[in-house]
């Protein structure tokens, strides 16, 4: 089978791999017949997980067909289309009897990771019962796409983790698809405004047209400045940290207001400057987090009532033989407006 491989930093290749086979009794094999790329597979690319095995196939996110499966799986069978999500959780360790999946002792994020994961014709996905999801026939599947990762990982760890409620005030720094998938899942809960902040003017534009009520750019001025002008000086209600860097960092903390909430949903490389001597007297609650899809099913059922249109988010379409092109184009998002691409098989 055809899989994107990697090497080694600056090194991954679209080439042919062993089609996987059930190892566990509880594992199912999947032909995926469609995946997306995920910031974490460029952090992989670039080097930034030493840990991952040369030879590893990338990718963590896809829907497909189960083509097999172990002795022990009950629910899924043969033939059924599903959603990989991208935690592998046992459901039996002590993580797990908390819903911390994420920090799953037998699995968690594994796929694409410490095992082959979903950039290729076929997956092995263990715990299948668990780590599997039925696709409805009534679902869109390139948005049932996006319920691998990243919806329930922003609405998860920036969302719910920032408890967003009717009326409040949001706001995001970040526009990518973190970003934007905050900015979507978000309005399940009716806040009164939710302000996207980038550096982008196109992603800018995007964010109002998938309903952000009030969009800033660091270009424009001082974000603090901008944000009170839109809410008034004691700040917002939730701030959403989609990016990962000090700049973002240091916005969010600035701008919430007492009694607020701060959700870091961006993956951090390097340290930030926690002002702790302006933050003690605020009575917030700051927030970290991976993905624990414990969500997965609701938004599920979300994205099936159609309230929120999420086809916005898939902006590039590759065949599965583009695949090189694809992480091109992602890799260059900037350039190519690109929030998620969509890989189908051929």
């Amino acid at each position: 089978m055809k899989a994107m491989v990697y090497y080694g930093a600056g090194d991954i290749r679209f080439e042919d791999k062993p089609k996987p086979q059930i190892i566990d009794p509880t594992d199912a094999v999947v032909r995926i017949t469609k995946t997306t790329i995920c910031g974490t597979d460029l952090g992989i690319w670039k080097g930034k997980n030493p840990e991952v095995a040369q030879g590893r196939i990338l990718g963590h996110e896809g829907i497909g067909i189960v083509e097999e499966v172990g002795s022990a799986v009950k629910n899924i069978k043969v033939g059924d289309k599903v959603i990989v999500s991208c935690v592998s959780k046992c459901c039996s360790c002590d993580n797990c009897k908390q819903q911390l999946y994420s920090h799953c002792r037998n699995g968690g994020w594994i796929l694409g990771y410490m095992i082959d994961g979903t950039q290729a014709e076929f997956v092995r996905t263990p715990y299948a019962d668990n780590s599997l999801i039925p696709l409805p026939e009534n679902v869109n599947e390139e948005v049932a796409l996006l319920l691998s990762d990243v919806l329930p990982t922003s609405h998860e760890i920036g969302v719910q983790y920032g408890d967003v409620r009717p009326g409040d005030t949001v706001f995001i720094a970040g526009a990518g698809p973190i970003g934007m998938g905050a900015l979507l899942t978000a309005q399940l809960y009716s806040p009164a405004a939710i302000i996207v902040c980038d550096l982008d003017e196109n992603r800018l534009k995007m964010a109002k047209e998938m309903g952000a009520t009030h969009t800033v750019n660091p270009i424009s001025g001082d974000i603090s400045k901008q944000v009170f002008d839109i809410v008034g000086s004691d700040g917002v209600d939730v701030a959403i940290e989609a990016v990962g860097m000090p700049a973002t960092w240091d916005m969010c903390q600035d701008i919430v207001k007492p009694g607020g909430h701060l959700a870091v949903v961006g993956v951090h490389g390097k340290p930030v400057d926690f002002k702790l001597e302006k933050l003690w007297i605020k009575n917030l609650k700051i927030s970290t987090g991976l993905v624990n899809t414990n969500t997965t099913e609701m938004l599920l059922k979300a994205v099936a009532s159609g309230s929120v249109d999420y086809t916005k988010m898939l902006t590039h379409h590759f065949k599965f033989t583009q695949m090189a092109e694809a992480y091109d184009a992602f890799k260059h998002a900037a350039e190519n407006n690109a929030l998620k691409i969509v890989l189908t098989a051929d």
